[in-house]
């Protein structure tokens, strides 16, 4: 199991990087895709259980899981003609849960 890497809090960040964090945090600010992940935490599914389990048509999921593949929030597995998604690494679902943690926390 790797370590978790450490970044100093002085470190200077380039706009690339800035932007990029930008992006994952504007995506997790949707509260249809913050259903779609607590969906993910445990399980891989397909889009019809994300669909039902985030009360959400299957064409909004679809859209969804399309912008959280780009930001490499989500993964996808083919199976036959089934995709399954997941969350894309443990990275991901900390953010969720330390997320989750600090809002039930306050």
């Amino acid at each position: 199991m790797d370590s978790p890497v450490m970044i100093a809090s002085d470190v200077q960040l380039d706009d690339r990087t800035v932007m990029r964090v930008a992006e994952i945090f504007s995506a997790l600010s949707d509260p249809s895709r913050i259903r779609i992940i607590a969906s993910l935490r445990d399980a891989e599914r397909h889009v019809g259980a994300l669909a039902e389990m985030a009360g959400l048509s299957e064409s909004a999921v679809s859209h969804h899981l399309r912008n959280l593949r780009q930001l490499r929030i989500v993964k996808a597995r083919r199976d036959g003609r089934q995709i399954f998604y997941s969350l894309d690494d443990e990275h991901i679902a900390d953010l969720f849960q330390r997320s989750l943690e600090h809002v039930l926390h306050g």
